[in-house]
């Protein structure tokens, strides 16, 4: 496999801590000079759970006598770690979820610097910690040159179709845009809506349509000037473009009616009932409507149709979620082994084969048993020559939230393309600014 990753967890320690910058092994309970510890796990409940995680830690605690290890966490543990944060009862490993703005905490110096540790030895001691993760993953959690989140497991963003209905109808998955024009139209006199989307949530068509055609149509510069909030990056044509393309399916009633107020299992689930042939979707979607799947819902993955006459088809646009541990945690050295522990080929695999997920460790995949789902999605990221994920979106959840903010108005029809694309600018420069004056 190729380049992965994302995670969750968060540690409390009750014992005397350690100088963050130079991390030790951890001495074992009943040995010489060893305390007994007591750390706390605190995570993002999300569609994978907690129990995961959990489980590693009771593992990793057996094989540390007098180390107890507390897991918990919430769908939105970030409400409950914001107090502790301002309190100085931190947790010492943590996966905040997408609620928490990292980079904030990284920029105000709440975040330990991990590049000593990634130097440090494996969990197996076979080479340098860092060599576990792919180069380009690990890219994507620094700032200013320095590392101060971690990857663990890692989504792929696209679109998901009704094999069953497509098969029975004689339909083939879109390729290109004109592709999914004319196939709506077949979709449509059948009775179906071609498309469903999560319309509380916009980040679903942010990520699954406008980030990506943007990029196909107008080259990595245009995503790469978004992420770095140059002059007239969200008035780019091809942003224009992309979001012109969205109202056109809006337009051509491609979309399934009231999609706009429903959230994402509302939709997911119509989609699964067949009162729409495709959504836009990361691969977690299986996982997170496991318990409610009906019967009869059969799901397969594809990218989001390419624009003619664009760039790379095979890019592929990756969903990450960070660990990090606090700069004030009391044992950030068994927070950093515990980690190293989950973070094995093998305890990684787990997690593929568990969770039906694919994950940044290196050797991950060889050999671990895929559901049909997940293995087109992985197949299609290991033939991917372009492989990205936006950074803006960690950086900056305000503009994030007023990129979704102006899809929604095109939906509503109060604002044009052009107009949306001016206000999302409008925004970004003013977030630019703001910065300059820090």
């Amino acid at each position: 496999m190729k380049r992965f990753w994302w995670v969750s967890l968060s540690i409390a320690i009750v014992a005397a801590g350690c100088n963050p910058g130079s991390p030790e092994a951890p001495k074992e309970a009943g040995k010489s000079g060893a305390t007994a510890k007591s750390i706390e796990v605190q995570a993002f409940q999300g569609g994978y759970g907690i129990d995961f995680y959990d489980k590693l830690a009771q593992e990793y605690a057996q094989k540390h006598p007098g180390l107890t290890i507390k897991v918990d966490g919430k769908p939105k543990v970030w409400d409950t770690l914001r107090p502790r944060f301002l309190s100085g009862d931190v947790p010492d490993l943590m996966f905040p979820g997408w609620g928490m703005d990292h980079w904030a905490l990284a920029d105000e110096g709440q975040l330990m610097e991990l590049d000593a540790a990634l130097d440090g030895p494996s969990a197996d001691g076979k080479g340098k910690w860092r060599d576990s993760y792919d180069p380009a993953m690990l890219a994507l959690g620094q700032r200013n040159g320095k590392q101060y989140v971690l990857p663990y497991y890692v989504s792929v963003n696209g679109w998901w179709y009704r094999p069953a209905m497509f098969k029975a109808n004689g339909w083939t998955p879109p390729k290109t845009y004109g592709e999914l024009l004319a196939l709506g139209e077949k979709i449509k006199a059948k009775g179906i809506a071609p498309l469903t989307f999560q319309g509380q949530y916009p980040d679903y068509l942010t990520r699954g349509m406008l980030l990506p055609w943007a990029r196909q149509i107008g080259g990595k510069t245009v995503t790469d000037e978004i992420d770095a909030f140059s002059p007239g990056a969200w008035t780019n044509p091809a942003v224009v473009q992309a979001l012109s393309m969205i109202k056109e399916l809006n337009v051509k009633g491609m979309f399934l009616k009231g999609s706009l107020s429903l959230n994402h299992t509302e939709s997911q689930m119509l989609f699964l009932k067949g009162e729409a042939a495709m959504i836009p979707c990361g691969t977690w979607l299986k996982a997170e409507m496991k318990n409610t799947m009906p019967p009869d819902g059969d799901m397969a993955f594809f990218l989001p149709p390419t624009p003619e006459g664009s760039g790379d088809a095979s890019a592929v646009m990756i969903k990450i979620e960070p660990w990090m541990i606090h700069a004030k945690a009391k044992n950030p050295t068994e927070a950093i082994e515990l980690f190293k522990f989950m973070s094995t080929p093998e305890n990684a695999r787990r997690f593929i084969e568990e969770k039906d997920t694919l994950m940044a460790i290196k050797g991950s995949s060889d050999g671990a048993k895929m559901s049909p789902e997940l293995s087109v999605a992985s197949a299609t990221l290991n033939a991917s020559k372009d492989v990205w994920a936006p950074r803006y979106i960690d950086e900056s959840p305000a503009l994030h939230e007023e990129v979704g903010n102006a899809i929604t108005a095109i939906l509503n029809n109060q604002m044009t393309p052009q107009a949306a694309a001016e206000r999302i600018e409008k925004k970004a420069q003013s977030i630019a600014a703001e910065k300059k004056k820090k």
